[in-house]
């Protein structure tokens, strides 16, 4: 069981996960979409959209050097176990509840305006339902195992994240979760769920980001009036003969 749960169905999420996103983006590129829903209404959306966007930023930035960064890196520099732990218990909690409470604001956006819920698929539910799992789960496990410390602290960096680089290296090691405590494994379960919902919901569009507009040049117009005026136009802005 501790195989098929911390290594097989990793894998098969994650195998999902990757063969779904070119599935969709080969056979459904008009439905790879965010299907905003501004147009129905914006006054909660503006509210909502920013302060779980940029919540879920540094919940996936916290995970990143939570899971991927060797404590024994952070002890070559100087940073010791309690200074790290401080730092991610406060900074974990301020993006969780910033992305919880834009979560709870965009479903009750989604729930209560006629025509954002009539456009409200099936798999928008669920991908809801996974994503708000995943987020106050690793709250509970962030709060449980650093602050409360219920049945001894639980220093994830010499268990999970072990596993997770393992898991990584395709040598996983499926006796680092197995000795977890149940929060972290249903948290690393559900996580992986998600993953493999991914490619079929509006998540796609996280891979979507118009990275483009930063190095784009500017648009230059030209007029078809012979009269420019008498102002003179800036260096650089010269007209373009015909």
């Amino acid at each position: 069981m501790d195989t098929f749960l911390w290594v097989i169905v990793p894998y098969l999420c994650l195998t999902t996960f990757a063969v779904g996103h070119f599935w969709r983006y080969r056979y459904d590129k008009f439905g790879w979409t965010t299907r905003s829903s501004q147009l129905y209404e914006d006054r909660l959306l503006r509210l909502g959209s920013p302060l779980f966007h940029f919540g879920m930023l540094g919940v996936v930035g916290g995970h990143i050097i939570g899971l991927l960064v060797p404590q024994s890196w952070t002890d070559a520099i100087g940073i010791s176990h309690e200074a790290y732990h401080i730092v991610a218990v406060v900074g974990g909690l301020l993006a969780g509840v910033m992305a919880v409470v834009g979560m709870a604001i965009l479903i009750y956006r989604r729930r209560t305006v006629g025509p954002v819920f009539s456009a409200t698929t099936v798999m928008d539910k669920v991908m809801y339902a996974f994503l708000a799992a995943v987020i106050v789960l690793g709250m509970w496990n962030t709060v449980a195992g650093s602050i409360l410390t219920i049945g001894g602290e639980y220093n994830y960096r010499e268990g999970v994240s072990v596993w997770y680089r393992s898991f990584l290296a395709f040598q996983p090691d499926a006796s680092l979760m197995a000795n977890a405590p149940i929060g972290f494994r249903l948290h690393a379960l559900v996580a992986f769920g998600l993953f493999a919902l991914w490619p079929f919901t509006r998540l796609v569009h996280v891979f979507s980001a118009p990275v483009g507009y930063l190095t784009r040049p500017y648009i230059v117009y030209r007029s078809r009036d012979d009269q420019l005026g008498t102002h003179r136009p800036r260096p650089g802005w010269n007209r373009i003969s015909q």
